[in-house]
């Protein structure tokens, strides 16, 4: 299997279980496995344009990528998105579907 492989069976298998737990009614659970899913893009473009990053996992890489000078301001307003906590009801501050947000970042960056 190949890098390309790995990151992006990993990514869709988080995009299912995301899924899964929004049919199960379990949206903390969709916002969770949405956001492993952005960092493991993240992370994989992180690794591209610097050989030497470290992977800290899907919130580091999130935080990390939007203090980026280079970012456009469009993507970091997507990705942080992901790392907005969520009031005393369990729901985000915004109306946004992490689950589509992680795909468009995934589109974004067309990792081929």
């Amino acid at each position: 299997m190949t890098q390309k492989q790995v990151w992006e069976d990993t990514f869709t298998g988080e995009i299912q279980q995301a899924k899964n737990a929004r049919l199960s009614g379990n949206e903390g659970r969709a916002r969770v496995c949405a956001r492993r899913a952005a960092g493991i893009v993240i992370g994989e473009y992180l690794s591209r344009i610097d050989g030497d990053f470290i992977d800290h996992g899907a919130y580091d890489n999130l935080r990390y990528f939007i203090t980026l000078p280079d970012v456009s301001s469009r993507l970091k307003k997507i990705v942080s998105y992901f790392v907005l906590r969520v009031d005393e009801n369990h729901e985000l501050p915004v109306d946004i579907d992490l689950i589509q947000e992680a795909i468009k970042i995934k589109e974004e960056f067309d990792l081929t």
